[in-house]
């Protein structure tokens, strides 16, 4: 046994970041398939979390991250308010070369065999097109179109939501709920970070972006031309009178190295786990730096595709949305009160839901979804 798998084996079951359920190899070699499904924890009711399609270095990479993805989706869905557990599943390769839809039929299939305790929807790599062919071979699939009785695309309630989890940051720090005149860096400005530019030029703020993909930025500087580019993440998060850092990429964007030389006061953002190892969160707060915890602020799509299960209305979604601003408060009066930064915070009132949690729902009753 390798190093790596036995470090990979540890987490799953002997590490504090462990304590996942079920982890779910799946392959189909006719179609290309490697998949890694886990469930964290059914404690609030079926797991429900997206379907990540990325090409990563290695298959214990791969579910290294469906292991972490997994356990922050049952802290998500718990302070949400949501009655779902965690869970989350990887395709393993490059989406743009390997997609197909034999693949997503096999890999719905899959979903299917575990009779509804995990439900999927769209993440990095797949969209709502990709959702309504994998529904078609698994009935616990969500983040459809509308065509197909779904609520389409979940990066607008998404990307509302972390707006009004700086709202919530603004009002916290500066007395007033409200971005004008606030210096804003979006990295990553594509399904998430372009709504998230719409919102914060609405709100007055004057916004920084960049992207890896030049084309995601041509996009929102054709629609506004009034944003700043900067060269890279390393260049934004080093501008000057910049006010709330945004990472709306992929995780670990808070480090070792962009913690100390980060200029904003306030971090706030789409992207799934930013800490990239525990301490991050007081590095942080030594610093004065504010942080909202991720998997609280960019919860609008999880609520949004929970949604969607019991007949998908809008108008209730961005309501249910609109209370990440309390929630987000919430946080960071506990974590005052506590004296502990608000990422332990927002951990022990999801913790706690969990723990008071009915009796793990049965297969059986899952599928009356």
């Amino acid at each position: 046994m390798t190093d790596v798998t036995d470090g990979v084996l540890h987490t799953l079951f002997r590490s504090d970041q462990g304590g996942h359920e079920q982890v779910v190899l799946c392959q189909d070699r006719a179609t290309g398939l490697k998949a890694v499904i886990a469930i964290h924890s059914t404690a609030l009711g079926p797991a429900l979390g997206g379907t990540r399609f990325y090409p990563y270095a290695s298959e214990e990479a791969a579910v290294a991250d469906a292991l972490n993805l997994a356990r922050g989706m049952s802290y998500k869905n718990a302070m949400a308010g949501l009655d779902h557990g965690g869970g989350k599943a990887v395709i393993i390769g490059d989406p743009e070369r390997i997609k197909t839809e034999e693949l997503l039929l096999a890999y719905g299939r899959f979903v299917a065999s575990l009779g509804g305790r995990y439900v999927t929807a769209c993440d990095v790599g797949t969209y709502v097109a990709d959702m309504d062919v994998v529904a078609r071979a698994c009935p616990w699939t969500t983040g459809r179109s509308p065509e197909n009785g779904g609520a389409g695309d979940s990066s607008v309630l998404t990307a509302y939501g972390v707006f009004q989890g700086m709202r919530a940051s603004a009002q916290h720090l500066w007395g007033d709920p409200t971005l004008r005149g606030r210096k804003v860096g979006v990295a990553g400005v594509g399904k998430v970070g372009h709504y998230l530019v719409g919102h914060l030029l609405e709100d007055g703020a004057d916004v920084v972006i960049t992207d890896v993909r030049p084309d995601a930025v041509r996009r929102v500087t054709d629609e506004h031309p009034e944003v700043t580019v900067a060269a890279d993440t390393d260049a934004l998060i080093r501008t000057e009178g910049l006010d709330i850092y945004a990472p709306c990429a992929l995780g670990g964007a808070l480090n070792d190295r962009s913690v100390p030389v980060l200029r904003a006061t306030v971090v706030c953002g789409a992207a799934n786990n930013q800490l990239a190892h525990p301490g991050v969160e007081k590095d942080l707060a030594d610093r004065g730096i504010l942080y909202a915890p991720d998997y609280v602020v960019n919860a609008g799509g999880v609520i949004q595709v929970a949604d969607e299960l019991h007949g998908f209305d809008f108008d209730r979604c961005k309501a249910k949305a609109s209370k990440i601003f309390d929630t987000t408060l919430a946080i960071f009066a506990r974590a005052k009160d506590d004296g502990i930064p608000p990422a332990a915070a927002a951990d022990r009132i999801a913790e706690q839901r969990m723990a008071e949690a009915r009796t793990p729902a049965l297969p059986g009753e899952a599928s009356q979804l």
